[in-house]
């Protein structure tokens, strides 16, 4: 999803934690995979990947993409032609497109089987990417997306378990191949979150902006999706979303009906997916999608105290 924000407001962010953290660097397990990672112009993450031997091409790692997707161009340049139609979900839409198998699509040194891969036009992804790393190729894995050193670390989550150097562990629960954080809090509403690394913005259904009557409109935004279809709106402002000992404050959020909540079974309940304009407040941020967990690493410079400061969002 692409997010082009009108208005501007900072984010911040807040703990209630008290003691040391532990760091711990991923690439000190010789069992986890560390790629280097560029970002897109809308501060989603990429990292090079194989298909049949070729490349490396650049993907986003999306986390709120089911299903793994490439570009038209790149397929057509790799002759994947044995192809169907299948119904592509969007942030605003629903499209017929087509699908072809991948056979050796490879992160890393890990190879993954795609079985039915969407392509769309190159545009709709983002400019600079040829695809999309979805959850069907990330199941039984932990990403780590380290934002302080522009790198990605995917590992077995048998082999890169526990919690050491993460300071917020919450459990959630898994719909779809999605995890969803079900004991978060916005303004006092109950909320599911999914945590979405490839939105830049965050998004919130009108389950939730109807229990949220007070939250006010701070500007106008608009967001094309994975079918090239745009999506304009309101943007408002949650005042503290709680997730574990994490207060986020002064999120903008665009709250819209979209498709993405229906068929997650969403849509009736107050829901938000948490976009990258608050994951980068972390210092690193771990899904863990063999025990359902997703973890938070606070920034470096933060004094572990009773009453924390907030941590500025200044890009």
């Amino acid at each position: 999803m692409r997010w082009h924000p009108v208005a501007a407001l900072a984010a911040a962010l807040s703990l209630g934690l008290t003691g040391t953290a532990l760091a711990e660097d991923p690439r000190a397990d010789p069992g986890v995979e560390v790629l280097s990672v560029d970002h897109d112009p809308y501060k989603r993450m990429t990292i090079p990947v194989t298909i049949g031997g070729q490349g490396p091409f650049p993907f986003l790692i999306d986390t709120g993409a089911q299903a793994t997707v490439l570009s038209r161009g790149l397929a057509d340049r790799l002759q994947l032609n044995d192809r169907k139609t299948a119904t592509l979900v969007g942030m605003a839409s629903r499209q017929q497109v087509e699908t072809t198998p991948v056979d050796d699509f490879t992160l890393g040194s890990r190879s993954f089987y795609v079985r039915q891969a969407p392509l769309v036009e190159g545009q709709h992804i983002g400019e600079g990417a040829d695809g999309i790393l979805g959850l069907d190729a990330l199941q039984d894995q932990r990403v780590v997306l380290d934002f302080n050193k522009g790198e990605i670390a995917v590992a077995d989550a048998a082999e890169k378990g526990g919690n050491r150097g993460y300071e917020i562990v919450v459990k959630a629960r898994e719909r779809l191949g999605q995890l969803i954080i079900t004991k978060a809090r916005l303004d006092g509403v109950t909320v599911d979150v999914i945590i979405d690394t490839g939105a830049q913005g965050s998004v919130g259904n009108l389950a939730l902006l109807n229990r949220l009557r007070r939250a006010r409109e701070i500007g106008e935004t608009e967001m094309t999706d994975i079918n090239g279809v745009t999506l304009a709106g309101a943007l408002r402002l949650g005042r503290e979303l709680q997730i574990g000992d994490a207060n986020i404050r002064n999120l903008r959020i665009l709250f819209a009906d979209t498709s993405t909540f229906g068929s997650l079974g969403l849509s009736s309940r107050p829901a938000l997916i948490l976009g990258m304009s608050e994951l980068k407040l972390f210092q690193r941020v771990a899904i863990d999608f063999r025990t359902r967990r997703v973890l938070f690493d606070l920034p470096a410079d933060v004094a572990f105290e009773t009453r924390p400061p907030l941590i500025q969002n200044r890009s």
